[in-house]
């Protein structure tokens, strides 16, 4: 009778355990909603609100986000960062090229040059497991989300004048 109790008693503590694993595991987002909820893309959540990119990044895509950290928008020059909060358009062109169309995982990068949904090329290369969007560094890399994928970067990409 004894065995039977604690049997009984360790599945209902395995059970409890397995449902409190479950609450606590992030149900899948969009690539706008990972980037919001992760700490470190916290001025990119803003920057894209503010561009009205975030339903853009919400919608079906695929797209894959080269998303600069907090750090490296504070490495960014305070005039730029002032003219691309005075110029939406800017703003717009700064962020989309920072994004490719179609989901690219760090795996899968080819050495080489990809156009952005800005339209203008960055360079991609990968070595081993490093991999580089221009002269980007992607740090942590493959956060999925249901409509692509994000990697970090520790620089702010700026696309090139028209």
């Amino acid at each position: 009778m004894t065995l039977n109790r604690r049997h009984l008693a360790l599945a209902g503590a395995l059970t409890l355990t397995l449902l409190a694993g479950c609450a606590t595991t992030p149900a899948p987002a969009t690539l706008t909603d990972t980037i919001a909820r992760t700490p470190e893309l916290s001025t990119l959540s803003k920057l894209i609100a503010d561009a009205g990119l975030a339903d853009t990044l919400r919608g079906a895509g695929p797209f894959t986000v080269f998303a600069p950290s907090d750090a490296a928008f504070k490495a960014v020059p305070a005039k730029t960062l002032a003219d691309l909060a005075a110029d939406k358009e800017l703003l717009r062109s700064v962020l989309t090229y920072h994004v490719l169309p179609g989901k690219v995982m760090a795996a899968d990068v080819k050495n080489g040059n990809v156009k952005t949904v800005q339209g203008a090329n960055v360079a991609v290369a990968k070595s081993g497991t490093f991999v580089t969007v221009e002269d980007a560094v992607v740090l942590p890399a493959d956060l999925g989300a249901t409509n692509g994928v994000i990697h970090i970067v520790d620089k702010v990409l700026m696309p090139p004048k028209r």
